[in-house]
């Protein structure tokens, strides 16, 4: 899994019949040692701009049956950070 942060939303009206109904995100990586650009995940938590998101990549992102099961998806916002805490520091806390 990948902790990000929201950054925007994507509307599509023409997609993929598996994708009906799914919230599209703009995730931004928190990770600062990797140059990885943002990218899409599907909501299936109902995460909104500026919270810390665990997003499930790969296989594990078609997981989560009721939403991305069959999709072409290779990212999933699967968890809403509360607080991030590393090496005995806490880096976040949800408001």
């Amino acid at each position: 899994m990948r902790i990000a942060r929201v950054i925007g939303s994507i509307v599509s009206t023409v997609k993929a019949d598996a994708l009906t109904g799914a919230k599209l995100l703009v995730v931004a990586p928190l990770d600062e040692t990797h140059a990885v650009e943002p990218y899409v995940a599907v909501d299936t938590v109902g995460a909104g701009r500026g919270e810390v998101v665990l997003v499930a990549t790969g296989g594990a992102a078609r997981m989560v049956e009721r939403h991305t099961a069959h999709a072409p998806v290779d990212a999933t916002i699967v968890a809403i950070v509360d607080r991030l805490e590393t090496d005995g520091w806490v880096n976040y806390v949800k408001d």
